[in-house]
């Protein structure tokens, strides 16, 4: 897995679009987000279907075609210097595929965050426009707008990526060890849905996999990484570290699946790291080589996030 193009960091001024690709947005948490941005001396502006809501399927922020075109306009603009979403949910597999890949490649690098549902469009972006993206909070999210933490990681990746190039956690060793990969992953349950997917990577070799989920059972995280392991995924993944689990079960219960689906891959594995769904969460940059230590809970980038 290679190293991907890195965009460049944010100043003072910056134009900034939020889309929502996924789903429906509530008004007074998509104003207080914007209050925030606002507040770090950048220019947000909102794509016009973002508090759009579908109407036979409530829980789509608008149609396919009303989503994708955001998406792509905010990209498509030489104003914009980032694309932040406002949320995750679901929605994106039903979108992704309007997106003119050959437009946004043209339109150069630029940067993109989110999460959750989200991970779809970081795989896509990471396989049609080879580019590094945030794995990052939602910008109208409550564990943002409610969460200094997150807002203040958020800040530094955005603005000044060298003071964060080593991401420290509170991470400790399922496997012990070190190891170094490019970083890929987000949320499990859509990695193994955009699995055989035109925009889903299919060699992850010399990856370094940074999963988390929300609201799964333990069996069917073991389903999921079990999926994983047998279409071949995981193969010369170099280490897994592993974000929050929120809402899925008691955590022992977690922990013994993650060690018999993971421990016997031989690689360092690194729990509770602290990015997803959980108060005050890291952003975590994919597509850029790293050493993991699973021992210091610690992911050390070679270069910062952003140029």
């Amino acid at each position: 897995m290679k190293q991907l193009v890195r965009p460049s960091r944010l100043a003072p001024g910056a134009r900034v679009a939020v889309v929502a690709p996924s789903g429906p947005v509530a008004e007074e948490r998509l104003q207080a987000g914007l209050d925030v941005l606002r507040g770090w001396d950048l220019e947000p502006v909102v794509a016009p279907h973002v508090l759009d809501r579908h109407g036979e399927f409530g829980y789509l922020a608008g149609t396919d075609a009303h989503r994708a075109a955001d998406l792509q306009a905010a990209w498509c603009d030489p104003s914009v210097a980032a694309v932040l979403c406002a949320r995750g949910g679901y929605g994106v597999q039903r979108m992704v595929d309007l997106l003119d890949w050959d437009a946004m490649r043209a339109a150069g690098p630029k940067v993109f965050v989110g999460f959750s549902d989200i991970t779809v469009l970081h795989e896509a972006f990471a396989t049609r426009l080879g580019l590094a993206t945030l794995y990052g909070p939602a910008a109208a999210g409550v564990d943002f707008i409610k969460n200094t933490r997150a807002q203040d990681h958020l800040r530094a990746t955005l603005f000044a990526p060298e003071t964060v190039r080593r991401i420290a956690s509170r991470g400790t060793p399922l496997v012990p060890g070190r190891a170094r990969g490019v970083t890929y992953g987000g949320c499990l349950s859509l990695l193994v849905s955009d699995l055989g997917t035109p925009h889903a990577r299919t060699d992850a070799r010399g990856g370094l996999l940074m999963i988390e989920d929300v609201g799964e059972q333990a069996y069917r995280i073991d389903r999921m990484l079990t999926q994983l392991l047998r279409a071949g995924r995981l193969d010369g993944v170099t280490a897994v570290a592993l974000g929050s689990w929120h809402g899925c079960g008691p955590y022992d219960a977690l922990r013994a699946v993650f060690a018999d689906r993971l421990g016997g891959l031989g690689i360092p594995v690194v729990e509770e790291f602290g990015f997803g769904h959980c108060d005050g969460a890291l952003t975590v940059p994919f597509g850029l080589a790293a050493g993991l230590d699973a021992d210091a809970g610690t992911l050390t980038l070679d270069e910062p996030a952003l140029n």
